[in-house]
């Protein structure tokens, strides 16, 4: 995995991340985005695109990033609400459009209320 979206998207979801990704690895959950850990290039076009810093490298070891590791791994691996198979790597985010389900992290984090 190269770069993690972190609990400031939670809720917001600004998506100024996702016209910058080359490669369309940027899924929208319900309530957050998920960077598919296996078809990211590693470029870095999106974080500094992000206006509220929720994303980072995973390489910077930021401990308030850590749990999103494995909820970025979970939203792509396992069988979501909803969904009858994992999401996987189906090549793009344009594929398969918003998902409207999130990891049990996410879904177990209070609501903020700033859904737009």
């Amino acid at each position: 995995m190269t770069f993690i979206i972190g609990a400031p998207c939670v809720d917001v979801m600004d998506r100024s991340c996702l016209q910058e990704c080359p490669v369309d690895c940027i899924y929208e959950g319900e309530r957050k985005l998920y960077i598919n850990p296996a078809e990211c290039i590693d470029c870095g076009a999106c974080e500094p695109a992000c206006p509220v810093e929720a994303i980072a490298s995973e390489r910077d070891k930021d401990e308030d990033f850590e749990p999103f590791v494995a909820d970025a791994v979970e939203f792509f691996q396992t069988v979501l609400p909803g969904r009858e198979q994992p999401i996987g790597s189906p090549g793009g985010a344009r594929t398969i459009g918003p998902v409207a389900a999130d990891s049990s992290y996410v879904r177990a984090m209070p609501t903020t209320g700033s859904t737009p």
